[in-house]
């Protein structure tokens, strides 16, 4: 596909910023390059690295293990805003100042990046996404004249609290986000890194200037707004919501806990669940640290205390006579919990506020079982 390169200069050039959607995926926003030829009968085009293809073999296993390829697409103006249009997401434009020369240079980029043979890249949340591929094809196309401008005293903010800041209003998916993804997201992100976002990539070619090609002018000559809706009122958070189901659990938990000790038994029915639950957890975090290619789900110190063998440890207490082995587990589950407790409380990694409660019941149960086994085999009364 040629887009005329002898003509660079009647071409106009703009960064589209679309604002969230309601579901998870489209919850950071989206970029995207355009590309309209000046006059009545010229092309109006948009870049779109954000798209994959549904027929790629084995797709959800592909999603899943981060294998599958994203790619850049092209589609008209009109089709593009037809889309957000019927989301009910904004769009907002930024047409850039670029030379005829800048302008060229992009225009072979994308074109070569379009080509069958290299459409395709590898798809990295933070590091190689939609937005990112575009600043990288800006910095390509312009380089060193391009200027960003940081801040020189910014907010600090890890990875994670950015994504935070996206799916607050969700809150089970910010759980779901916050036990799959591991430490390596708790740094403080550099004001390049935070441009994976692409509502901060709009913030930096605001700052952003060109400088070297006559007078220094601001990258950004001119910003639109394509499509706006009426703000959202900000949900409010359900009764399903996980604050109010754990400290539920935990209540529930606690009350047996005390009956337990009163007539002396154990409700192993509670703890089979508990605990069964916690390994089938441990199973999807190894599952995601060790067997993907997903670059932000390694070191998720989550399996302290979500741990696979608490499958193990659930089938044991299932059977009449106890082994041996629990009680020592039990007491090793205490360690790995307090250990996990001691990496959220110095930093090292940010768990979810709503498992305050899972913890406090792990702590509880554990506890409980190892003492009451203890017990029990010292009278000789397990069988």
């Amino acid at each position: 596909m040629s887009l005329g390169h002898s003509q660079a200069q009647m071409f106009e050039v703009s960064l589209l910023t679309c604002g969230p959607g309601e579901e998870l995926y489209s919850s950071f926003g989206h970029s995207a390059i355009r590309i309209r030829q000046t006059g009545s009968q010229g092309r109006d085009l948009v870049f779109n690295f954000g798209t994959f293809d549904f027929n790629t073999p084995n797709f959800y296993g592909k999603f899943a293990t981060g294998k599958l390829n994203y790619m850049l697409s092209v589609s008209t103006y009109d089709q593009f805003v037809v889309e957000y249009y019927q989301d009910q997401r904004e769009i907002r434009e930024q047409v850039l100042d670029l030379s005829a020369e800048q302008k060229d240079f992009l225009l072979q980029h994308l074109e070569a990046q379009y080509d069958p043979a290299r459409r395709f890249y590898k798809y990295d949340f933070f590091f190689n996404n939609c937005a990112t591929k575009i600043r990288d094809a800006f910095e390509i196309a312009i380089g060193r004249q391009l200027v960003w401008n940081d801040p020189v005293n910014p907010e600090e903010k890890t990875f994670r609290n950015l994504i935070d800041e996206y799916v607050y209003p969700l809150p089970w998916a910010d759980l779901g986000i916050d036990l799959a993804l591991g430490a390596v997201i708790d740094r403080d992100a550099t004001e390049r890194e935070e441009q994976y976002l692409p509502d901060y990539m709009e913030q930096a070619f605001a700052r952003a200037t060109l400088e070297g090609d006559g007078p220094t002018r601001p990258l950004v000559k001119e910003s639109r707004i394509i499509l706006e809706f009426p703000e959202k009122a900000d949900p409010s958070l359900s009764l399903l919501n996980p604050y109010l189901i754990f400290w539920l659990v935990a209540v529930i938990y606690g009350v047996l806990t005390f009956l337990d000790k009163r007539k002396g038994k154990i409700s192993l029915g509670l703890d089979v669940i508990f605990f069964g639950v916690l390994g089938l957890l441990g199973f999807l975090i190894v599952f995601l640290w060790f067997f993907t290619d997903h670059s932000a789900t390694k070191w998720n110190w989550n399996l302290l205390w979500a741990f696979p063998g608490h499958l193990i440890l659930a089938i044991g207490l299932l059977r009449k006579n106890k082994a041996a082995w629990i009680g020592r587990y039990l007491l090793a589950t205490l360690i790995l919990a307090v250990l996990a407790l001691l990496i959220w409380i110095l930093g090292f990694q940010s768990f979810h506020p709503s498992l305050v409660p899972l913890f406090l019941v792990l702590f509880l149960r554990a506890n409980f079982l190892y003492y009451h086994i203890g017990q029990t085999e010292k009278a000789g009364l397990v069988n």
